[in-house]
């Protein structure tokens, strides 16, 4: 046995370690090296266990992805079980093997709709990397290749490729090496930042209304697809008013331009269905599936198509000149079926629907009296809260993002891991959280409001 698999070092050893070599994603590594970084070393249901051994509730599944939670051996020795009969081979060159065969079959069988062929990558952000080139290729089959321009929206999340970053929506990752060409937004339906004195149901058809002004002024003949989140995850928990999603969904009807839903975050149990288009009645053309198809224990992501498209590809695009070393690598793929296999045989997905989802919305939602909460925001297993020092006037604090880190940090130091986006606290726990479970979040997320509001009033942000 490899004994640098066995952690043996002490906690600051780890630390240094780690800011002197590790470069982390998202992370300043000025900060990195001055504070350093919490060493998580275990985790077993719905809870982390740090270097130290404090036990924190993970109310993130990771990052939006541990939908079985955490500890399930079942992965572990099917993983195992495939690296010992075929640890790796490629599907390259017209060769497969059993489990990513299977994989893709029962992903045709549970994904809605006449969705039915998968390409599958290591990430969401491959996976849409995927997805752009999937979309200019069909058109180009089609005999239509002036239709290249790709809609999305502003501060949607789309991975952190290039191609990933471009999709989406995110300024300051735009500022990082710049964007694609090709790639157009619109505003995100964020009712709380920009309604302004608008109800949620006519901000929605607003917002949804600016997909088909971007479609006249591109010209319907040069936009190839659509792609967007049914919840913006990484942009703050932004679920649209009830009058968004069927508007869009009009809109791709009447334009002849396709629908890529990034269910990234939230397919696989997150909104209370097997995937958040059936919550919302949609008909994508294409959608990124990633984290919760493994639950996180192995990297995979899949792009999944409408018959028809690849009935398209088939018998009018030829080769099609793409893919990567581990695209449908056995091990993913046979870890992947079998916690597909986990979530079906033992219910979860209906069970945390019935029985959990509405005791989590119910008592999330009490957080709006808190008087640094301006609004809450949920569905299914996906929740947030927006902070505000005035709650009637909409008020933004006066250094963004701030405050939401003050209030994460508490939360870590409460035992309870939930993420800030700017100035909103987002959740997003295992789908095995029980209701005692939702009570100790709510419990612990109250303390991590209350504890910081001396920090708050310190730095004078209540203002």
């Amino acid at each position: 046995m490899n004994k640098h698999l066995i952690n043996h070092r002490p906690t600051e050893e780890l630390v240094q370690l780690n800011a002197d070599h590790h470069i982390q994603p998202f992370a300043d590594g000025a900060i990195t090296k001055g504070k350093g970084s919490r060493i998580i070393s275990r985790a077993e249901g719905v809870y982390l266990y740090d270097n130290d051994g404090a036990q924190i509730l993970d109310a993130m599944a990771g990052l939006w992805c541990v939908n079985i939670g955490y500890g399930r051996p079942e992965l572990a020795e099917v993983a195992a079980r495939q690296m010992r009969e075929l640890p790796y081979y490629n599907t390259f060159f017209q060769t497969a093997h059993p489990p990513v065969v299977e994989l893709a079959a029962k992903l045709a069988e549970i994904t809605p709709g006449d969705l039915s062929h998968v390409f599958f990558g290591n990430s969401g952000s491959d996976a849409n990397d995927t997805n752009l080139r999937f979309v200019r290729h069909y058109w180009a089959a089609m005999g239509k290749p002036s239709k290249q321009a790709v809609i999305s929206r502003l501060n949607a999340y789309h991975g952190s490729s290039i191609a990933g970053t471009s999709l989406g929506g995110m300024l300051n990752m735009h500022a990082q090496g710049g964007v694609m060409p090709g790639i157009h937004w619109i505003d995100e339906p964020n009712w709380w930042v920009n309604g302004g004195d608008e109800s949620p149901e006519e901000f929605g058809l607003r917002m949804a209304r600016q997909l088909e002004e971007k479609i006249r002024e591109l010209g319907e003949a040069n936009v190839a697809a659509f792609i967007a989140e049914p919840i913006q995850g990484a942009g703050g928990v932004i679920v649209p008013p009830d009058t968004y999603w069927p508007e869009i969904q009009r809109i791709c009807d009447a334009y002849e331009i396709l629908l890529i839903a990034d269910e990234v975050i939230t397919g696989f149990g997150r909104t209370g269905n097997w995937f958040a288009t059936e919550t919302y009645d949609l008909r994508p053309d294409i959608i990124t599936v990633a984290k919760g198809l493994s639950s996180g224990y192995v990297p995979i992501s899949g792009s999944i198509i409408r018959e028809d498209i690849a009935a398209a590809f088939a018998e009018k695009a030829g080769p099609f000149f793409h893919g990567y070393t581990y695209s449908g690598h056995p091990v993913a793929a046979a870890v992947a079926l079998e916690n597909i296999r986990i979530l079906e045989e033992e219910n979860i997905v209906r069970t945390c629907a019935a029985e959990v989802v509405p005791y989590f919305e119910e008592r999330w939602a009490t957080l709006i009296d808190h008087e640094l909460v301006g609004e809450t925001r949920q569905k299914g297993m996906l929740g947030a809260i927006q902070l505000t020092p005035n709650a009637r006037a909409k008020a933004p604090f006066d250094m963004p993002g701030r405050a939401g880190l003050i209030v994460k940090e508490c939360g870590i130091e409460n035992g309870v891991m939930c993420r800030n986006v700017k100035d909103s606290i987002a959740v997003s726990p295992p789908l095995i959280v029980t209701r005692a479970h939702v009570d100790e979040l709510l419990t612990k997320v109250t303390k991590s409001l209350d504890d910081a509001m001396p920090t708050l009033k310190a730095e004078g942000l209540l203002r």
